[in-house]
């Protein structure tokens, strides 16, 4: 089943989509496609740790990911004034600017989740088929 929403200015990112699949009771999904501009782009780097606020206006040129059981596993990728990208981990406190339009696609036949991988040290996706 297919979704489709809008936010709308001053709104977090991340957390209206975590929020939009649990008040929809969407246990697994796929973002397939976002279209918007933001105030600001909060965004976990390459090294996993360190979370940079880019504070100026972009436009959502990409974002792409995994939402299971309303935890999302999100990346970003933004143009500001002059199209320069920057990308990485979707953090919380992304605000809308003026509009984000947002399509998911919920995923009938597999069942998401989230478990701890010792090895990475993160909590990551787990992929079960339903019926199996």
């Amino acid at each position: 089943m297919e979704y489709l929403f809008r936010l709308t200015k001053g709104q977090d990112l991340r957390l209206e989509l975590e929020n939009y699949v649990k008040s929809h009771q969407i246990d697994s999904c796929v973002v397939i496609c976002a279209v918007g501009s933001l105030l600001n782009a909060q965004i976990r780097l390459a090294d996993g740790k360190t979370i940079k606020n880019f504070n100026q206006p972009f436009e959502i040129v990409s974002l792409m990911g995994t939402l299971a059981k309303g935890k999302a596993h999100l990346h970003l990728s933004v143009a500001d004034e002059k199209g320069l990208c920057i990308g990485g981990h979707l953090a919380y406190n992304t605000l809308i600017n003026t509009t984000c339009e947002v399509a998911l696609l919920s995923l009938e036949n597999y069942e998401l989740d989230r478990a701890f991988d010792k090895q990475t040290g993160y909590q990551e996706l787990t992929i079960k088929e339903k019926g199996k």
